[in-house]
């Protein structure tokens, strides 16, 4: 039997936004604190995002989180170029994310990497600060 009409081609796919309103996370105290929606709830994604080693936890998905665990050498601009894509590559994968930009690297004595960079987002930009240790 052969269908003879077609719908799903002329059907118009409506794609609905997901609202970006979440619980509200107190890093300090490790307790929920109400809520947060916009700005203050992509802050608290990018945060949680970058904490978050990629693959080591099943219940995200593949594409969440950063791959710093297999960042090494002795190259800092190497290193520098690793964290950087790492960083881009885990945060673009949210729709509330527009780009990630103006990285700087200062260096610890500690093996250690300080990153600062801007994320623009639909709400607006938001500088980040985090330290690596490679």
């Amino acid at each position: 039997m052969i269908p003879t009409n077609n719908t799903l081609l002329t059907t118009t796919i409506k794609i609905k936004k997901q609202p970006s309103l979440t619980y509200k996370l107190d890093y300090e105290n490790k307790v929920i604190v109400g809520k947060c929606d916009n700005i203050e709830a992509v802050k608290q994604a990018i945060l949680k995002c970058l904490d978050t080693e990629r693959y080591d936890e099943i219940i995200y998905s593949w594409n969440y989180g950063t791959e710093f665990k297999n960042i090494y050498g002795n190259d800092r601009d190497l290193v520098c170029s690793q964290i950087q894509d790492a960083i881009i590559d885990a945060l673009i994968q949210d729709d509330r994310i527009t780009s990630v930009s103006d990285f700087e690297f200062s260096f610890n004595k500690k093996k250690a990497i300080d990153v600062k960079f801007t994320v623009s987002t639909i709400y607006g930009d938001v500088d980040v600060e985090r330290r690596v240790t490679v």
